[in-house]
């Protein structure tokens, strides 16, 4: 199999899914599809796995508020939910998206979830900086941003978050790109995942740069670990 993909930088290419207008079944069937891709490859279970490390020495009774950034359909949530249930916690849980569409259906998903909310919000907006949680997390959302973005981003999450911050997202990887249209043959994942999902890995990150970031902003406290199928791990204490 040829390899040949330059992945030395960031893609800047826009992804289909960039746009916060974006409405109907088409954008449903997708975030279902991603969301089941996720799921299938262990992608959620990298979050869950942050979040409880974060709540290691946290007392069971303490109620958490968790804000997820660029929430989807609302699958992580659920999860979180679920894990709160079984574990005998007590999470507030808010997820926010840019996209009024996305919020809607997240909300139609989640109507037995009474601990669940979600808000449709931009955070590159004034009013972001209204939400205060104790883990803020970021599931395959990160990557859609410029590095400067990604810069305002962390800070302000490190302002917010009382306990930390939960990354889970793409390490940039040509066998990654080319186990990816493979899963879409496999899967037939559709035109718009394919699309989507190629350039989310090339605009991924290199285990360097997460570093390069966590040393930029001062992070003491901090992990960077891969994880199959081909993600980075970050969980950064801010406490």
């Amino acid at each position: 199999m040829n390899l040949t993909v330059d992945t030395t930088y960031r893609s800047e290419l826009p992804e289909i899914m960039d746009d916060l207008d974006m409405k109907g079944e088409q954008l449903r069937e997708t975030l279902d599809k991603i969301s089941r891709l996720n799921r299938k490859l262990g992608g959620n279970r990298l979050t869950l796995q942050g979040v409880k490390e974060l709540l290691r020495n946290v007392p069971v009774h303490k109620k958490i508020r968790i804000l997820d950034v660029g929430c989807g359909n609302g699958d992580m949530l659920r999860d979180l939910a679920d894990l709160a249930d079984s574990s005998g916690r007590n999470f507030s849980l808010v997820g926010i998206d840019a996209n009024a569409d996305t919020i809607a259906y997240a909300r139609k998903m989640s109507l037995h979830y009474p601990d669940i909310s979600y808000e449709r919000q931009n955070i590159f907006d004034s009013g972001f900086a209204t939400f205060d949680c104790d883990i803020i997390i970021s599931t395959l959302t990160l990557h859609h941003f410029s590095d400067a973005e990604i810069m305002s981003l962390l800070t302000k999450f490190r302002h917010q978050a009382s306990i930390g911050i939960v990354i889970n997202d793409l390490h940039r990887s040509a066998i990654a790109y080319r186990l990816f249209q493979l899963v879409c043959r496999v899967f037939g994942l559709g035109a718009m995942p394919k699309n989507d999902g190629l350039i989310s890995i090339l605009r991924g990150f290199k285990k360097s740069e997460l570093r390069k970031y966590s040393h930029e902003l001062n992070f003491e406290k901090y992990s960077i670990r891969w994880k199959w199928a081909f993600r980075y791990q970050w969980i950064i204490s801010t406490t």
